[in-house]
């Protein structure tokens, strides 16, 4: 079984995207706010959607389930309040329930949180335990910036995450460390803001002692792990320096790293330097990457091919890397696929 852990909503009907824009020029003009009863997006356009774009994809390059959230960068959780994030989450999750529930063999939904800008993270609990109790959501996406990419939130190592790390713990599910839009010019949403946000989410982990306090909590952190696995000897030394254990100790037995890296090379890299128990299969189609690689004829976000020619693994490691890693990491998950005999 080939698993794919993330993948997003990016084909939604220009229904969405038109009440968002309208709930966001509310902002200004509260007399214009739209109320969540005027979106109406029927079944069939869910189907058309997802058929014609997600699902033709999966079976053409022979993937079996997406574990699928919001679109990413839609979360945009920089503008306006708690109140216009949460009414946005709770939409954005109830279609990505809605997919699941039409395509139950190929997709299990993943929930976005409703963050806001110097908001108490804890405030995300209600929609996160709806999602994971009413909707069967096997993760959610966590982000680390709420701002937009001017980094105002404490890490995630600060205490302030704890209510929705007691809430994982409590429920045995991971977080995608998932940023949203760049606000900021400096930083291009998915070229820089993405990797970087990666990058550091990794970096505050090391320097801290969070999996002392949360033994069984679990990141997993897309995007191959931003520059991660390229400066492996980097935070090795870092690690030590500071006087942390091995990292192999340290942080592998929480965190993880997926496959959406977008050429043979960086596969090839991530499969040699990181642990095969760390690595989650991904492609993030349709995502960022959209495009035909010039030098293979092939689509980028393919990842597939680049896991499946790697000499890097084996079979029994291609298997942990496609289906055994996913059922471990997301033990929701693997309940649901023991239930129908998976």
């Amino acid at each position: 079984m080939i698993i794919d852990v993330h993948g997003h909503y990016t084909t939604a009907p220009k229904a969405l995207e038109d009440w968002r824009n309208k709930q966001i020029a509310g902002i200004k003009d509260p007399a214009s706010m739209p109320k969540v009863s005027e979106l109406k997006i029927s079944d069939d356009e869910l189907r058309e959607t997802i058929e014609t774009n997600q699902l033709a994809k999966m079976k053409e390059r022979g993937s079996d389930i997406t574990i699928f959230s919001p679109r990413a960068s839609f979360m945009a959780h920089h503008i306006g309040d708690f109140n216009v994030s949460s009414t946005w989450a709770a939409i954005c999750n109830e279609l990505c329930y809605r997919v699941a529930q039409l395509f139950p063999d190929n997709f299990v939904p993943a929930a976005m949180l409703p963050q806001s800008p110097g908001v108490d993270p804890a405030t995300c609990i209600p929609e996160l335990v709806k999602c994971v109790e009413q909707y069967g959501n096997v993760g959610i996406n966590l982000n680390p910036d709420p701002s937009g990419g001017h980094w105002t939130s404490p890490p995630l190592s600060d205490k302030a995450w704890y209510p929705i790390y007691e809430k994982m713990v409590e429920y045995d599910i991971p977080a995608m460390i998932h940023v949203s839009t760049s606000c900021n010019s400096c930083f291009h949403t998915t070229g820089a803001h993405y990797l970087n946000a990666d990058t550091t989410a990794f970096m505050q982990c090391l320097t801290s002692d969070l999996f002392k306090d949360f033994p069984t909590l679990k990141f997993l952190i897309p995007h191959g792990g931003g520059a991660v696995p390229y400066h492996w000897g980097r935070f090795r030394g870092l690690a030590q320096e500071l006087k942390k254990p091995l990292l192999s100790e340290h942080l592998l037995n929480n965190i993880f790293f997926d496959t959406c890296v977008y050429h043979q090379p960086g596969i090839d890299l991530l499969t040699k330097v990181i642990p095969v128990k760390n690595i989650l299969f991904a492609s993030e189609m349709i995502g960022a990457v959209r495009g035909i690689d010039p030098e293979t004829g092939h689509y980028y976000d393919d990842t597939k091919r680049y896991v499946q020619a790697t000499a890097n693994l084996n079979d029994q490691e291609r298997y942990m890397v496609y289906e055994g890693n996913a059922r471990r990491v997301f033990k929701r998950l693997d309940d649901q696929l023991t239930a129908k005999g998976l």
